[in-house]
């Protein structure tokens, strides 16, 4: 009795000593269990023959091609719509008709000036209106006979001075009157001639050819006032309503050639320099599940710029609508191939390590593992082509079902 309470006691005054045999006691016990070779369970692949993509996943909107757009030259109401909005039209054919009335007058008064300029114009280049040349030639006739007269009349003094007939004071005076008479023939050729100054000629082609601008803004309002397909095509916008008031630039119709349509993808500037032209793109639209369009890169990003919350690059492919499902400004997801293998070796990329610069495998051999290193290529989110390291058909390590980590020579066990 004696001796168990010295025991108890001893064990009482050493707790820490108890503890920590036990512990060594586990760590002995649980190395004696790992020593009997027990194997670490893990996921795994086989490594096959397939084909793989490289892809850009993105978004993109569908713009039309050929797009015409009409707006209220001025403010006027919506006096007449022709048709509504999915409607298929043909060029020429009238869509919509506004109030003219306006307009039309406008054209009309700028005509009328076009016609006064044009006849201050002539005018101008005739010397003047006809009243007004006809009474220069009159007046330019009897300066003609005046000059004449007055010629006749110096001579006939001067030979009459000579037989001492007449004075000279008369003769200076016939001299004189024939100075006037020329000086009066002169001004009137010359008014016939250069009627009016070169500034003043400027000044009236410049009105006729202003009233000739007007006239040609007048009729291009009045040709926007009833509006006619460019093209055919179709209605996609028609947001006004008919007898509507609208104010000037406000839209009034969109059309659309719609059997091929643009679509401009955004992407991610990490991916841009994968693009190559070519690269064919796959586009798909929410609203109609199970469809997709097919295209091709046209044209590669020139520039990096914002799009909401992303740094992106603008590429665009055309596609073909005939069924016309596809609408202009609809946001799409838009996928780029931008590289694809036939019939390579490729493995999940979880099975991919790597060390420094050398990728590598665990390749299970006999419930082993056993370090491969291998060359890649070819990769996507899901696989990576392996061209070499591994035959077809090696089954390879994925990732443990526990904690421990994988190592050459570690013993294995394969859960499906």
């Amino acid at each position: 009795m004696a001796l168990g309470d010295t025991s108890s006691g001893f064990w009482r005054r050493n707790r820490w000593l108890m503890r920590a045999s036990i512990i060594v006691a586990g760590v002995l016990l649980l190395a004696s269990f790992m020593s009997r070779g027990d194997s670490v369970p893990v996921r795994a692949a086989t490594a096959q023959v397939t084909d793989i993509r490289s892809v850009v996943s993105t978004n993109g909107k569908v713009e039309p091609i050929q797009n015409f757009e009409a707006h209220a030259p001025i403010g006027t109401t919506v006096k007449k719509l022709l048709v509504k909005e999915g409607d298929q039209v043909k060029k020429g054919q009238l869509l919509v008709q506004m109030d003219d009335a306006d307009a039309r007058s406008a054209a009309a008064q700028a005509q009328a000036n076009i016609r006064s300029a044009e006849a201050d114009l002539s005018a101008v280049q005739t010397g003047g209106t006809r009243e007004e040349v006809l009474t220069t030639e009159s007046q330019l006739s009897k300066a003609r006979t005046a000059r004449d007269t007055a010629q006749r009349n110096l001579a006939a003094l001067q030979r009459l001075e000579k037989d001492g007939a007449a004075s000279a004071g008369e003769v200076k005076a016939a001299e004189d009157q024939l100075q006037r008479a020329n000086a009066d023939f002169s001004l009137l050729q010359q008014k016939q001639k250069d009627r009016y100054s070169k500034p003043e000629i400027a000044k009236v082609e410049a009105e006729k050819e202003q009233a000739q601008a007007a006239y040609e803004a007048a009729e291009d309002t009045l040709s926007q006032l009833n509006i006619r397909a460019p093209f055919a095509g179709m209605v996609y916008s028609l947001p006004v309503v008919q007898g509507a008031y609208v104010n000037p630039g406000e839209l009034i119709l969109q059309e659309a050639d719609l059997s091929k349509v643009r679509v401009r993808a955004f992407v991610d500037e990490p991916d841009v320099g994968r693009l190559a032209p070519g690269d064919p793109i796959d586009v798909t639209w929410d609203a109609l599940p199970g469809r997709s369009w097919q295209g091709a890169v046209s044209l590669l990003p020139t520039v990096i710029k914002r799009h909401e919350t992303r740094n992106v690059g603008e590429t665009t492919c055309i596609v073909d609508n005939g069924d016309f499902r596809l609408l202009p400004n609809v946001n799409v997801g838009v996928t780029i191939v931008t590289a694809e293998h036939h019939n390579v070796l490729a493995v999940p990329r979880e099975a991919i390590h790597q060390e420094d610069s050398q990728r590598y495998v665990y390749q299970i051999i006999n419930n082993e593992l056993r370090r491969k290193d291998v060359k890649t290529a070819l990769s996507n989110l899901t696989q990576v082509e392996v061209t070499s390291g591994i035959p077809d058909n090696a089954i390879v390590a994925l990732s443990p079902l526990n904690t421990k980590p994988l190592h050459d020579g570690l013993a294995v066990k394969v859960v499906h």
